[in-house]
């Protein structure tokens, strides 16, 4: 029980430590909380080779179409993101990162990445794959749609 609540703690403040440096990223970038979200989402579906659909981005924010497409009006007529033709359904259109935004995001965010792969290296292969079981058990648990 006093390694669970150990483990709860640890989630808590990571959970803090993102938050603060989502908001930075969030003012420095200029946008809100929801469009950053929103661009998280494409990079995390970009690295599973997925594609990301307007009906994707509502139902992960939990916003309205309507709001949906205010948003990727923002996104787009900032540079952040283009809309594309899907793959196989011609009716239906894919939201794609701009090289642009990429370059952005990775810049803001290479120095808490580089720190955070830095901080595993005192870890070895088994407890960074015990690691990885427990955070991804935890987003499951607190989202089960996360993944």
């Amino acid at each position: 029980m006093a390694q669970e609540m150990q483990l709860l703690r640890a989630v808590r403040s990571f959970s803090d430590a993102q938050d603060r440096m989502h908001g930075g990223m969030k003012h420095g970038m200029k946008m809100n909380a929801t469009d950053l979200a929103a661009l998280r989402l494409i990079i995390i579906r970009e690295e599973q080779q997925r594609s990301v659909s307007p009906h994707e981005i509502a139902s992960h924010l939990r916003i309205s179409t309507a709001s949906t497409t205010k948003l990727l009006d923002r996104l787009t007529n900032s540079g952040h993101v283009r809309r594309a033709p899907h793959a196989t359904d011609r009716r239906a259109r894919v939201i794609e990162l701009t090289d642009t935004a990429r370059a952005e995001f990775f810049k803001r965010f290479g120095p808490q990445l580089a720190a955070m792969r830095a901080a595993f290296e005192g870890f070895s292969d088994e407890e960074l794959d015990a690691a990885a079981r427990v955070i991804d058990a935890v987003s499951a648990a607190i989202d089960p749609e996360s993944n």
